[in-house]
């Protein structure tokens, strides 16, 4: 593909280098050689981009010159993640039931579903138009699921759920799974509390690889429209989460906490039940957030606190032993 016609597929501005020059692929900026297109997001990779053997970088509009042709953009990781799409196109999936899917008679499945291998679909399920449930997928009765739904390998959604449109489950995320709630009774025992709740998932969420939604016996757990959860996540019983949020890989929530719009919790964070995030909250990586955090926020560590208080907590750790011998003569002194 010629570079300008990749520069009008993206709505980006050539410069410094020839619209003719052929693209045949994408790759990052360290490893690009002739012939390919990468990226400039992270200012972390500046440098390299003055080094890159690639033939053109994406990069923002204020960037400076490189030997390699540019193509200016407002946002250059959204549109490197365009052209990817130019030259990797998805995998096709021709409508049809496998030979070895079972599918309750009173199940309605909209037009151009593709039901894969040992996909078993329950009674009372409804799925809209142009599914693709590949090998092993189970979807148990009464689900409501919209339109254009993906479901990878091995995706559970219990009984119940209801799912939007273009919901994405990637292999082994399980839906509605049962909310981890238990009574201790007189005898000590722990008495299974149960949990008939629906998940809701609304339009264009993605749950990624082996990450759980769990269901609760009261309230009903719910997952925003557009937002996205990475592998490994837990999503406690009657929590919710607004829209167009970001949960990282091994985060947790526990039971009814309740995170607002375009937040980001990144890698292992917990949140203790009950807990309230507000909107355009950050949390950064294994912080332990045990109280509410107010919308906008950016918080660290375990307690989770302001990020500038916990930066100069940190700056402070490794001089412990070093104040602590100060106090302990001025203690003796005194």
């Amino acid at each position: 593909m010629k570079l300008a016609q990749i520069a009008s597929a993206l709505n980006a501005r050539l410069e410094n280098g020839s619209p003719d020059i052929e693209i045949t692929g994408v790759a990052g900026i360290k490893d690009a050689g002739p012939g390919q297109l990468t990226f400039v997001a992270n200012p972390k990779y500046a440098g390299a981009a003055r080094t890159t053997r690639a033939s053109a970088v994406i990069v923002t509009e204020e960037f400076p010159a490189v030997p390699a042709a540019l193509l200016r953009s407002k946002n250059p990781y959204l549109a490197f993640a365009h052209a990817l799409e130019l030259f990797s196109k998805a995998p096709g999936f021709t409508p049809g039931i496998h030979p070895t899917a079972v599918v309750h008679p009173s199940a309605k499945i909209g037009p151009g579903a593709h039901i894969g291998p040992y996909v078993v679909i329950d009674q009372g399920v409804e799925i809209g138009r142009d599914a693709v449930l590949l090998a092993h997928v189970v979807i148990y009765r009464e689900v409501r699921i919209g339109d254009n739904f993906f479901a990878h390998a091995h995706a559970v959604v219990r009984e119940g759920c209801w799912l939007g449109n273009r919901v994405l489950l990637q292999n082994g995320a399980i839906i509605g799974a049962d909310g981890f709630g238990f009574a201790k009774d007189d005898s000590g025992h722990w008495y299974k509390i149960l949990q008939p709740m629906p998940v809701i998932i609304e339009d264009d969420v993605e749950i990624q690889a082996n990450s759980c939604v769990d269901r609760a016996s009261v309230e009903k757990t719910r997952i925003g429209r557009g937002t996205k959860i990475d592998n490994l996540v837990q999503v406690g019983h009657g929590s919710r989460i607004g829209e167009h949020s970001l949960l990282a890989s091994q985060v947790g929530l526990a039971g009814s906490t309740d995170v607002g719009n375009n937040v980001i919790l990144t890698g292992q964070v917990g949140v203790v039940g009950h807990c309230k995030i507000g909107d355009g909250a950050i949390v950064t990586p294994q912080s332990g957030v045990a109280g509410d955090i107010e919308a906008g926020a950016i918080v660290s560590g375990a307690p989770a606190v302001d990020h500038k208080l916990w930066l100069k907590y940190s700056a402070l750790l490794s001089r412990l032993p070093e104040i602590a011998r100060a106090v302990r003569a001025k203690a003796s002194k005194d």
